[in-house]
């Protein structure tokens, strides 16, 4: 089946427009494309590490159970007691301002032995009075839980716990926190994260602080790279803080809990937690984007043994947040990040806490997806009008500079406004926008190409063909009525020299080296060839392209076909060939142009009375001795040349004079003395015309004198002569009428 081209661009639009949609569907989160988000990821990450400040918090101590650790003290996890001991250390001696563990104590410490004593006391030695007064006297040094809570109470510490998407078996291990607020009454709290179990710290840890934030991410992406970490998260409708944000409150002295939402979608969802002043950019998720300083060690490590052994520095900790975690490898805390594949996890709540103390957390609010969408319409708009109507390589610098733009504003707002908008989504549609038009131009261009150049490839040069095929204009072989100007060309005197010349081959050959560089001079001045009549050439200018410069392009055409006689008969000299010459006539006006013929055989053509007179003209130049004539119509076409008024005439079967003229050469081109001439036969014509003969006389012998060979002042002064013995009739309006054509 065959398409026209109004519906092949119908597809083109609605493929464009269906490609949009789904880029759409994808920003507004109705569904995922999985290569475009791995795209998003690998932008993001880059932009990450390319504006990172690559700087050292020292506000933050990273309280490091590491290998060294571990080799002085022991396996983990250590005796509670040790753990007591270092609550004591880190806030009695270093004096430390906030501790924060990433770690969970939800097993009791029984290396005590005071299970093994309790058990004796209840079955072999119930009776014995004075083993069970010792029990009581050793039990505060033996419950090495007890003694761990007696450690944590009245300091500022935060517990770690986990929070579980999973329905467990035991599903409420240990005890939680106090919630960081109800979930009821909260219409945001349908749209965040809902937890299902929990893995708590012993009720007696837990509660001797009071204060805790859950530890692990929810929401890690589909390549399990920790960009994101949940602020808030709910249970059993009350909503549990993370451990860097219980960090942070614990650091402001507990201030109350403001959360900001946004209506812009219809529904309240969570924007910001505000904590006194303190804004915490969430997403509708409760999501927050973890703003990483640089690759691990952006914050100060102490090593926990040292820290036992009082052997560091006492100013690196003291009046610091203290976070309490893991780098060994052995105890399974590394993360991936954007920043580094192997990451300590402790230090992502440490970049976490230290991006909202500097308040340098970029976000995603709610209206930027309506900005997203808005630049998606924008960016399809744009490539749908625009690059249709350009070339490939218009076309391809539009696309560079577009997406340049893309990047650089979306850079802008990410460096400047610290704002997260999508960049893989808006590149990959114009990208694919910009492949789809080059496609359908590459599929249309050829298409037409290929129509045209079956069409009209016998009539006009290639190059012609190829400008037509970057329009979308029709073109058409139907009959109409165009303003266009038809070039006529004759070798004079060929039947004398086809006459003198033996070998019929010769006379092809001779032909052929006319009539071939006389093509070219056409086509290179946009002709179109309409036939060769023997030795004649028949061609116009306007059609199958319309345009303005017809008479000028054929004007020129001509005079340069008169040029190129020089080398062909210099050419046709050293082959001992007669010279050549040539007539040429133009005419500008209205005439049909279309195939016409019959069934048996067609042809691109031009027809009327204006193609008539054309062809008058060419057959005049050899009567006034020139090699060019054109029509007063055409000098008026092409105003920018010089011209030398011949005659006024009437040609066979015409009533109506015309004035007909010599074209010269441009005007820039035209010397004082050629001007000068000029203006001596147009003075001689006036004169002429108003029958002064004796005047229009002395001017014409003065040209005679001038330009002995010159035909046309020959004429002239024979015809004055002529009117001189017979006078012309009483209203004689100074033309011609030529009898022959």
């Amino acid at each position: 089946m065959k398409l026209s081209s109004k519906w092949l661009k119908t597809y083109q639009w609605m493929l464009c427009i269906i490609l949009t949609m789904v880029f759409l569907g994808h920003t507004a989160g109705q569904f995922q494309i999985p290569t475009m988000q791995r795209v998003e990821n690998i932008l993001y990450d880059l932009r990450l590490r390319m504006t990172m400040p690559n700087t050292i918090d020292d506000r933050i101590v990273i309280l490091d159970i590491d290998e060294k650790s571990l080799a002085q003290e022991g396996h983990w996890p250590w005796r509670r007691d040790k753990l007591a001991y270092l609550m004591d250390m880190v806030f009695d001696y270093y004096g430390a301002k906030v501790l924060g563990f990433d770690v969970v104590f939800s097993e009791a410490d029984t290396s005590g032995g005071m299970d093994a004593l309790d058990k004796l006391a209840k079955t072999d030695l119930q009776q014995d009075s004075k083993f069970l007064s010792a029990i009581e006297k050793v039990r505060p040094e033996l419950s090495f839980d007890d003694k761990f809570a007696q450690s944590l109470k009245n300091r500022p510490v935060v517990m770690g716990y986990f929070l579980s998407h999973h329905e467990e078996a035991n599903n409420e291990l240990g005890l939680l926190p106090q919630p960081l607020a109800s979930a009821k009454g909260h219409e945001f709290s349908s749209f965040l994260f809902q937890a299902r179990s929990y893995v708590g710290n012993l009720p007696q840890l837990q509660s001797a602080t009071g204060l805790g934030g859950y530890l692990n991410n929810s929401n890690v992406d589909e390549d399990g790279v920790y960009r994101r970490l949940p602020m808030v998260t709910q249970y059993k409708d009350q909503l549990y803080s993370t451990l860097s944000l219980s960090i942070l409150r614990q650091v402001m002295g507990m201030p109350d809990v403001e959360f900001i939402t946004s209506d812009d979608y219809g529904d309240s969802r969570l924007e910001a937690i505000s904590l006194a002043g303190f804004k915490v950019p969430v997403d509708a998720e409760g999501n927050l984007l973890v703003p990483f300083r640089g690759r691990q060690g952006s914050f100060p490590y102490v090593s926990a043994t040292d820290i036992l052994n009082g052997v560091a520095d006492v100013s690196q900790l003291k009046d610091k947040i203290v976070i309490v975690g893991t780098s060994a490898a052995g105890l399974l805390d590394l993360r991936s990040t954007p920043v580094q594949n192997i990451y300590a996890g402790v230090e992502v709540h440490a970049n976490i806490l230290s991006g909202l103390l500097d308040q340098t957390v970029r976000s995603r609010p709610t209206y930027i997806i309506a900005a997203e969408a808005m630049e998606l319409v924008f960016l399809a708009i744009l490539a749908m009008l625009i690059f249709p109507r350009l070339g490939v390589v218009a076309s391809a610098i539009f696309f560079l500079s577009i997406a340049s733009i893309v990047t650089a504003l979306n850079f802008h707002v990410w460096t400047v406004h610290n704002l997260d908008t999508r960049l893989a989504t808006p590149l990959m549609l114009f990208s694919l926008l910009y492949g789809l038009q080059l496609f359908f131009g590459f599929f249309f261009e050829s298409r037409k190409k290929k129509q045209l150049g079956n069409i009209f490839g016998q009539y006009i040069p290639n190059e012609l063909v190829e400008e037509m095929s970057k329009t979308d204009d029709e073109f058409t072989l139907k009959g109409e009525n165009r303003v266009m100007t038809v070039f006529f060309s004759d070798v004079r005197g060929f039947t004398t020299i086809s006459e003198a010349m033996d070998d019929p081959q010769d006379l092809c050959n001779l032909i052929n080296e006319i009539l071939t560089p006389v093509t070219h001079v056409i086509h290179h001045h946009k002709g179109t060839i309409d036939k060769y009549i023997g030795d004649a050439i028949m061609a116009f200018w306007g059609a199958p392209i319309p345009t303005d410069k017809h008479a000028s392009l054929a004007v020129k055409a001509g005079l340069d076909v008169i040029k190129s006689l020089t080398a062909i008969n210099e050419s046709f000299k050293a082959k001992n060939w007669p010279a050549v010459d040539l007539g040429i006539g133009l005419n500008t006006g209205p005439m049909v142009v279309g195939n016409m013929g019959s069934q048996f055989r067609i042809a691109y053509t031009v027809m009327g009375d204006t193609v008539n007179l054309g062809s008058r003209l060419e057959g005049l130049t050899k009567q006034y001795g020139v090699k060019m004539i054109v029509s007063e119509s055409t000098l008026a076409a092409a105003p920018e040349f010089a011209y030398r008024e011949l005659d006024r005439v009437r040609v066979k079967g015409k009533n109506k004079p015309i004035t007909i003229y010599e074209p010269i050469g441009e005007l820039a081109d035209v010397s004082p003395e050629q001007q000068t001439l000029l203006d001596l036969v147009h003075q001689a014509l006036s004169d002429y015309r108003q029958q002064l003969w004796d005047k229009s006389e002395a001017v014409f012998h003065q040209l005679h004198d001038l330009k002995p060979d010159d035909k046309l002042y020959k004429i002239y002064l024979e015809r004055i002569e002529h009117y001189r013995e017979t006078p012309p009739e009483e209203n004689w309006d100074g033309a011609f009428t030529h009898t022959s054509k």
